[in-house]
């Protein structure tokens, strides 16, 4: 066996350690920006909130309705590139997925 000292990535995850204040942050920022650009949303903006609790959905924001636009993006790997997040270190975008 050999020791490599502190992990600062596993599987995808940096870890940044902060001991003097007792901190640990998980990130998965690189993997969140190669599934952007995969979907090619990788101009898009961000918010800081992902759903508002106003928010209300209807028909013509549906899949059916934009099928033109939804046509080019597999949509069962965005699910799951989000779902995977999610799990790891984004728990706040559970509603949204």
């Amino acid at each position: 066996m050999k020791d490599l000292s502190l992990a600062k990535q596993i599987l995808g995850i940096n870890i940044i350690r902060d001991r003097s204040k007792k901190l640990l942050w998980l990130s998965q920022e690189q993997y969140i920006e190669k599934v952007l650009r995969r979907f090619s949303m990788h101009k898009s903006k961000p918010v800081s909130v992902p759903l508002v609790g106003h928010f209300k959905l209807n028909k013509k924001q549906s899949l059916t309705s934009r099928g033109e636009q939804m046509k080019n993006v597999p949509y069962s790997f965005a699910v799951g590139s989000l779902m995977y997040v999610m799990i790891c270190t984004r728990p706040g975008i559970a509603y949204v997925v």
